[in-house]
């Protein structure tokens, strides 16, 4: 989002006038240490034979009308330093607080944090609601980026076979929020053309397609396989898991792993992980020896109350700087780095992991 205001140039940058009009310069570390007179222009980082390019910001700033040589392969994107976001709700003198999702799409790298198993179910989730209700907002550039990195979700999982199931259900949405915007109400009401959508949904549905012919191949080794493991190890692998759909996958594996998920305990424990005491007491159900059926009470709550969200890792919000980053848990424990510039004396008190839908809600001004 470019800076609006009397002077476009957004304060704290350096720019350089050149014939064309002006152009912003950005020092580098390394560069600085070896000569600090030295400039590095940013069209450097955007040459159009580099791959992984996509339109996010503006390699060239000009006083006059801004041109778009953007590249216009579908596959290109644009490579950010900064791998955080500042979420202002207002403005100042020295900062522009207005930010989109389309903007925090384009910032924030949601290109490798699908290919992070820690953070794969949380990119998909917060897909998927976008698809549900945020379409509408997205700009043309936020558009292509949200499709090449859904692009790379689809393509995950038909190569890696990870959780097909949660990336069949966002398709589903997508495919479902695409036809009530373009179809039903007889006209567009996404930015672009109309024909760009159509030939979109038909991507979608060429991705479905292949999900659900995704065939898993038989895994042939001499290893241990879970089968070869104790029936309490096997035990303890299924009470770990927090999704439903999940244990009943695994009871079809083998008949061990079948006898397990039908536990009463089993149940029972993930009942109470995902729903609040109260809900359980207004929708018991019993058997007809007079016992809780927890499984069935299970999927009872879950069609009128929402489950427990559990992620390996979110994004995270300073609540001191304003500002929403992936936390590099690496780089913390190495360099003590944040993720972002922190100015505050304690840092990690002032982090909160955000969710999915305050992923959303953060930007609802």
């Amino acid at each position: 989002m470019p800076f609006l205001g009397k002077d476009w140039r957004s304060p704290g940058w350096n720019w350089k006038k050149t014939e064309k009009g002006w152009k912003r310069i950005v020092f580098y570390g390394h560069e600085l240490a070896d000569n600090n007179s030295r400039e590095i222009d940013l069209k450097e980082l955007c040459n159009e034979n580099k791959d992984n390019l996509f339109v996010g910001d503006v390699c060239e700033l000009t006083t006059k009308k801004r041109k778009k040589d953007y590249n216009n392969n579908t596959n290109s994107q644009f490579i950010f330093r900064d791998k955080w976001i500042s979420v202002q709700r207002g403005s100042t003198k020295e900062l522009h607080g207005y930010c989109t999702i389309g903007e925090a799409l384009n910032r924030l790298d949601f290109s490798s944090a699908v290919q992070d198993l820690t953070r794969f179910n949380y990119v998909a989730k917060l897909f998927q609601l976008i698809a549900q209700s945020q379409l509408p907002h997205l700009s043309g550039a936020a558009q292509k980026n949200y499709f090449n990195i859904l692009e790379k979700i689809v393509r995950k999982v038909l190569d890696d076979h990870y959780n097909p199931r949660l990336i069949k259900e966002l398709l589903q949405d997508l495919n479902s929020a695409l036809y009530r915007l373009t179809v039903d109400v007889g006209k567009s009401l996404l930015v672009g053309n109309v024909n760009i959508w159509l030939c979109r949904m038909e991507t979608i549905l060429n991705w479905q397609h292949q999900l659900n012919n995704l065939q898993f191949p038989e895994h042939v080794s001499s290893a241990v396989t879970l089968s070869d493991l104790p029936l309490q190890i096997q035990s303890k692998i299924i009470h770990k898991l927090s999704d439903a759909y999940d244990i009943i996958n695994l009871g079809k594996a083998t008949a061990t792993m079948h006898m397990l998920s039908e536990d009463r305990k089993l149940w029972k424990q993930l009942c109470h992980f995902h729903f609040s005491e109260k809900q359980l007491s207004n929708n018991v159900v019993l058997t007809e020896s007079n016992n809780v059926d927890w499984k069935v009470m299970y999927f009872n709550l879950h069609k009128y109350y929402p489950k427990r969200e559990q992620y390996g890792d979110t994004l995270h919000f300073c609540k001191h700087c304003k500002v929403l980053f992936w936390k590099d848990r690496h780089l913390a424990l190495l360099f003590k780095d944040g993720g972002h510039p922190c100015t505050a004396n304690d840092p990690d008190n002032c982090l909160m992991a955000v969710s999915p839908q305050h992923f959303i809600d953060l930007f609802k001004f």
